[in-house]
């Protein structure tokens, strides 16, 4: 399956955002779908996860309440709407596909998008 990210950009803090993941070449709902990012200098990390059906999701701690992912197999895309945005949101974003389960390492995740660059100011 192939993963293709959009929506980041420029935002101030206290602002919104809206990524989207498309997925081509196979069928999302058989894969549990994960937002990643990675900061300058910093390690990847997960920053949600939501299960096939989209019934079970998953946020990081400095994210939760502000951050929501969401899915609709029908169009093959995963969402993160991110409110609130605070500069140290501020990273590549990455969408990430992984079969083998319930996983937040992203070493379990086989299918990953180019990225798209996300920039808080204050």
């Amino acid at each position: 399956v192939q993963l293709q990210a959009s929506g980041g950009g420029a935002v101030q803090a206290g602002g919104s955002l809206r990524l989207s993941c498309a997925a081509s070449g196979g069928t999302c709902s058989k894969y549990v779908m994960g937002w990643f990012r990675q900061a300058p200098g910093k390690e990847r990390r997960v920053v949600a996860a939501i299960s096939w059906r989209g019934v079970t999701t998953y946020y990081a701690d400095s994210v939760k309440g502000r951050f929501t992912i969401s899915r609709d197999n029908t169009k093959n895309t995963v969402y993160l709407q991110m409110n609130s945005l605070e500069p140290e949101d501020t990273a590549v974003y990455y969408c990430a596909a992984n079969d083998r389960g319930w996983r937040f390492d992203g070493a379990d995740y086989d299918y990953w998008g180019q990225g798209t660059l996300v920039t808080v100011s204050s």
